[in-house]
């Protein structure tokens, strides 16, 4: 049998858990446990800990540890091996990715007391777009705030891309993909993806940019945050908090940011109709301008809960796609990976597995000559 790890990925609400042992995609354990503040990702961790012990795996027997971390800003461009001056990297990089990495740091710390005998790694979701083009990550600002504050986009939902390309691949049977990948979920973005490499992304240098989102307002005109701040007495921390918990599908519904729910009461509630509406324009419009940044579009992949999950929604989406070539797909409802449309423009369904990219990361990190961390067992 191969290594076996323990992947972890700490949201801002949930803790969720899986071991995977080396060269398998089938999780011997999995599970979801709530992590209602940093103060619970102790508590949570051990919940986590006994349910991998209830599925039958012996914690002795977890070699490592991968852990995701959303942000890693310049500092981070691959999968590292945490150490206390890692870990206090990490902490400092939170005011980046203020609903994300806080808790992942709280996890991180609590696994790493728990298991101190193992090694620990963390896999970052900026990482993947570390190909961006300087035309893709500098934004029309002055020039200083890039070169001396570090002030540039970053992306993220990067584990989940690079799944979404190694399946697209397998289904389509080809590696010269040119893609666009809509994570959708509590949190959403697209990137164009070239021939294996990111080339666009919406997310920016905060997961604050871009779609609509859950509780998230994604991209909205700075003028009216100046306005807000200047004419009606918010200040910075009220600006980020509606931003942050109170806009996105929550903000327009009034109601929830769950997508599964809107979908219930759109049809008596105008404006839960209206916040999937405003979500579906919002991401069409970012697919189109993703595929602007790609030779040619070969597909469209949607994954994420919303992606992968609310049929309607995407069925909507690619409605508003049939300018630039996107071709109509039926409101389905099947489960697991899946082509949709195999041409002209294929459509293509993949489940989020960021834990076995994470896995993966973890080994390859181990093998790497002179790394004595992670030793083959």
């Amino acid at each position: 049998m191969g290594q076996r790890f323990l992947v972890l990925n700490a949201g801002s609400s949930t803790l969720k858990g899986s071991v995977l042992v080396q060269g398998s995609q089938q999780a011997e354990a999995s599970v979801t446990v709530p992590m209602r503040g940093l103060n619970e990702a102790s508590e949570a961790f051990r919940q986590t800990l006994r349910a991998v012990k209830d599925a039958g795996v012996e914690v002795t027997t977890i070699e490592a540890v991968g852990h995701r971390v959303v942000h890693g800003g310049s500092q981070f461009r691959r999968t590292t091996v945490i150490d206390d001056g890692v870990l206090e990297q990490l902490r400092e990089l939170s005011w980046l990715a203020p609903l994300h990495n806080p808790p992942a740091v709280a996890v991180i710390a609590a696994a790493r007391a728990a298991l101190p005998g193992i090694p620990h790694a963390a896999a970052f979701d900026s990482a993947f777009h570390s190909t961006l083009p300087t035309e893709g990550f500098v934004y029309a600002l002055p020039y200083d705030w890039y070169a001396k504050w570090g002030y540039r986009r970053y992306g993220f939902h990067g584990l989940s891309v690079a799944w979404s390309v190694e399946r697209a691949a397998s289904l389509l049977d080809r590696d010269d993909l040119g893609l666009v990948v809509a994570h959708l979920g509590n949190g959403c973005s697209v990137t164009a993806v070239w021939q294996g490499r990111s080339v666009s992304t919406s997310m920016g240098m905060t997961p604050l940019e871009g779609l609509v989102m859950g509780t998230r307002a994604g991209s909205v005109d700075p003028g009216i945050l100046l306005a807000a701040l200047r004419d009606h007495g918010l200040d910075a921390r009220a600006l980020e908090d509606v931003l942050e918990h109170r806009s996105g599908l929550l903000g327009l519904s009034g109601r929830t940011g769950d997508m599964r729910e809107l979908l219930t009461i759109a049809p008596t509630d105008e404006r839960a109709a209206l916040a999937i509406a405003v979500f579906e324009r919002s991401v069409a419009g970012a697919i189109a301008a993703a595929a602007t940044a790609l030779p040619r579009l070969d597909a469209l992949v949607f994954t994420g809960g919303i992606g992968e999950h609310a049929t309607a929604v995407r069925t909507g989406i690619v409605r508003r796609l049939a300018s630039i070539g996107v071709p109509p797909i039926e409101d389905e409802a099947a489960d697991g990976d899946r082509v949709l449309v195999p041409a002209p423009i294929a459509v293509l369904v993949v489940t989020a597995r960021e834990d076995v990219v994470i896995a993966r990361e973890v080994l390859a990190l181990g093998r790497k000559p002179g790394n004595t961390a992670f030793s083959e067992g």
